[in-house]
């Protein structure tokens, strides 16, 4: 093994050490001490390095968000562990994200799921994570520049869908593609005001609710004109 992965090998561990403390000390909001062992490994097996531009690939495994152009960000570890946890997710589920960014939350839940939907409205984004997934060999994402706030009808429903940037409220259309039984993580609130981290879920009949799970601080997801209506109120 050579240096570099001998320092790769270290700052890896350090971050899987630093999720495992932070799920401890959230444990009284998220209701979950520790993260699925098949979570851990996902985040153990994905290059964070190959998500990030080169300038930060030295910060890479530092437990915090980074910048990745057009305003937008590599979300914290901590933060992707905990959302990709909380949606439970086992290997013949399918998943749709909101917000592809850099693809590296995706190439995460290609591990746990039989099939990811991921869509980014930034085009500059949307091709350099395409490309990326696709070098690296993540051949069970599939990717779609678009307004993700629509959702993905043509493939609805979804077993599971993760909103990686804050919406304003919980968008209906999301609330419908889910399955019955189905798991959503979306942070909510005002752009750069105090957000919340909402969990989504529907009942085998088809009934949702929702309840916050903790405080976080996302970049907003965009919206166009009129789609503030339809928002999901149901909270318990």
């Amino acid at each position: 093994m050579g240096v570099i992965d001998t320092v790769r090998d270290e700052r890896l561990k350090r971050m899987l050490q630093q999720i495992d403390t932070e799920a401890g000390y959230t444990a009284s909001y998220t209701g979950r001490q520790k993260f699925d062992e098949r979570v851990m490994a996902a985040m153990a097996a994905v290059p964070r390095e190959k998500f990030v531009p080169d300038d930060l690939k030295p910060f890479a495994y530092n437990n915090e968000p980074l910048p990745i152009g057009y305003g937008q960000t590599i979300s914290q570890p901590y933060i992707v562990a905990l959302m990709t946890d909380m949606l439970d997710l086992t290997p013949e589920k399918s998943v749709l994200e909101i917000g592809t960014g850099s693809g590296y939350q995706a190439a995460v839940l290609s591990l746990l799921a039989k099939k990811v939907y991921s869509i980014e409205k930034i085009p500059e984004l949307a091709e350099s994570a395409s490309k990326r997934l696709q070098q690296l060999a993540y051949d069970n994402i599939e990717t779609r520049c678009c307004n993700g706030y629509r959702g993905w009808q043509e493939k609805a429903p979804f077993d599971a869908i993760i909103v990686t940037a804050a919406a304003t409220h919980i968008p209906s259309v999301l609330v419908e593609q889910l399955k019955p039984a189905g798991r959503m993580l979306i942070p909510v609130g005002l752009p750069y005001m105090p957000q919340e981290l909402m969990l989504v879920t529907k009942d085998e009949q088809g009934a949702s609710q929702s309840r916050s799970i903790l405080d976080v601080a996302f970049v907003p997801l965009v919206v166009e004109e009129g789609e503030n209506e339809g928002a999901s109120q149901e909270q318990d």
